[in-house]
């Protein structure tokens, strides 16, 4: 006699083996490595290819799941395995800190997952499967916009900057920004999604993956490159690692002897990294006489940067990162306090509740305060007087807000000092460094990236390298010839309207599922049936 459990479980019903791949057991282990598979195509691997296909196991899982609250499961294990895998240089400051903010953001993705299922789901329509490559899309873009804010992140490893080094990817940035660019991105995944699994609607993947390159190759004809309008010369000043004692002041003197060896190299500009200063130039004058001492030398004006306890315009003191403009006679007056502070590396969301996050790893010991408004400067005098730029400091390149607001309020050139010295020899420094392309091809302005102890860049106003930057770990002073550019993008010109647009779609799907779901007929009332005349009659008397 056969046995009556077996394969098909106790009386008869089937139960899926722990190790079969379609078992909630395997499915939980694929999600997050599916999600973090992305990643790769980031700097350093730089795979940018691979994003293309990344997404395609991830929507696989989403579109078999057996319910749709399995397929957001699966929605937020693949986020949870994604938001790691591009912030796992994160871990010697946060330790475990990491997996919880991991697993709060990943959330985000819980909807997407079941989005895709909707979508994707069961044998789909072909009218199901076209729209599907214009909603998924949305949906992904969604969870960029809700995690760029500040308080949650900021955009770190949105999709689209995965393309930086790519030149069609860049022209598209130029027209929609880097949402542009995740949206084409998620819609080429969704259309191979389609193609590879859907046997019905196969032909709708092949014509999406079709339609994107024609998009691709469309804005490409259509949007202008940048129109050069001269050059300027701009110099780069990276100290390099300093630790132990005083390494404050040894890093300044590194950069002030790295700044004397650009005398007589006609340089426009010369700009230090993030925290290249740890005083307060008001209240050290002699550390501002010896940067005034430098502008002379090299003729040109020195933006430094400074992390210190100061006091601003409006009176409030506490820590500040502050960009400042020093030339030939002193500080020029014109001066940036960073507005967009890293969470828990300068300021900690809520410190009366989280603030034993400095127990477990190296967070904010104190909340750094915050500019109130953006800047644009100008160089004090020289062949290029007059040249406006706008500086950003560190985590704010990230934002396409920021450099889209300084290029409408005149800025030529986009500054940003950085110091990424926490993360050396991790991803963080060339990923950082690449977000450079994306908002100098976004505004079509050059944008140089100053960092202390490397990765500098510096890219032209299409978004191409200019030379080949200075290194991780190098001590150098190197001098760019930058060609400026005239003219505005449509990103500038239009802002987010990818966003808005994506936005639009989701609003009118869901309006118009709740009007069908009004106009679905209610079911009919359950009647019991009549009992016929034997059944009266065979009623038992009481």
């Amino acid at each position: 006699m056969r046995n009556p459990v077996g394969r098909h479980g106790r009386f008869g019903r089937r139960t899926e083996s722990r190790w079969s791949w379609t078992s909630p057991w395997w499915r939980a282990v694929a999600a997050p490595a599916a999600g973090a598979l992305s990643a790769l195509a980031f700097p350093q691997p730089s795979l940018w290819w691979l994003a293309y296909v990344a997404l395609v196991p991830w929507m696989l899982l989403a579109r078999t799941a057996p319910t749709g609250r399995r397929a957001a499961l699966e929605g937020w294990l693949g986020g949870l395995g994604f938001m790691i895998a591009v912030h796992h240089w994160l871990m010697p400051s946060l330790h475990v800190f990491i997996v919880v903010l991991a697993a709060l953001l990943g959330a985000l993705w819980a909807p997407w997952g079941w989005l895709v299922r909707v979508m994707l789901g069961g044998s789909p329509s072909t009218r199901r499967a076209t729209l599907a490559l214009a909603v998924v899309p949305s949906g992904w873009l969604m969870i960029e916009l809700v995690r760029s804010w500040e308080g949650l992140g900021g955009p770190w490893g949105l999709l689209g900057a995965s393309q930086w080094e790519v030149p069609p990817a860049l022209r598209l940035a130029s027209v929609g920004g880097v949402w542009l660019v995740s949206l084409l991105v998620v819609a080429v995944n969704t259309a191979l999604t389609v193609l590879v699994s859907v046997a019905g609607a196969r032909a709708v993947g092949a014509v999406g993956v079709v339609l994107c390159a024609v998009t691709v190759g469309s804005v490409w004809s259509w949007a202008p490159a940048p129109e050069q309008s001269g050059r300027v010369r701009i110099a780069v000043v990276q100290p390099g690692i300093v630790d132990g004692a005083g390494a404050v002041e040894r890093r300044f003197a590194s950069g002030e002897a790295l700044t004397r060896t650009l005398a007589g190299q006609k340089v426009d500009l010369v700009v230090w990294g993030e925290s290249s200063v740890g005083s307060d130039l008001t209240a050290r004058p002699d550390l501002a006489a010896r940067i005034a001492g430098l502008s002379r030398t090299v003729g040109a004006g020195i933006l430094v940067n400074v992390d210190a306890r100061s006091t601003d315009a409006a009176g409030r003191s506490g820590i500040f990162k502050r960009a400042v403009l020093v030339g030939p006679n002193g500080p020029t007056g014109e001066t940036y306090d960073k507005m967009r502070l890293v969470p828990f590396g300068e300021y900690i969301p809520a410190r009366a509740a989280l603030g034993w996050a400095t127990s477990v790893g190296r967070a904010a010991g104190e909340d750094r305060r915050r500019g109130t408004q953006q800047v644009i400067m100008a160089l004090p005098e020289g062949d290029k007087g007059g040249l406006r730029f706008g500086p950003l400091v560190c985590f704010e390149s990230a934002f396409p807000d920021m450099s889209r607001r300084l290029v409408r309020d005149g800025a030529q050139v986009l500054v940003a000092q950085s110091s990424t010295s926490s993360f050396q020899g991790s991803w963080a420094p060339p990923q950082h460094a690449s977000l450079g392309a994306l908002r100098a091809a976004e505004t079509g302005r050059p944008m140089v990236h100053a960092t202390l102890t490397g990765v500098s860049a510096v890219f032209g106003p299409g978004g191409e390298r200019i030379s080949g930057g200075i290194g991780m770990e190098r001590r150098s002073a190197e001098v760019f010839d930058i060609p400026l550019a005239r003219g505005t993008t449509a990103y500038v010109r239009f802002g987010d309207w990818v966003v808005h647009g994506a936005l639009a779609l989701l609003a009118a799907l869901c309006v118009l599922a709740g009007v069908r779901s009004l106009r679905r007929p209610a079911p009919a009332p359950l009647v019991p049936p009549a009992r016929t005349a034997h059944e009266s009659e065979a009623r038992p008397v009481r």
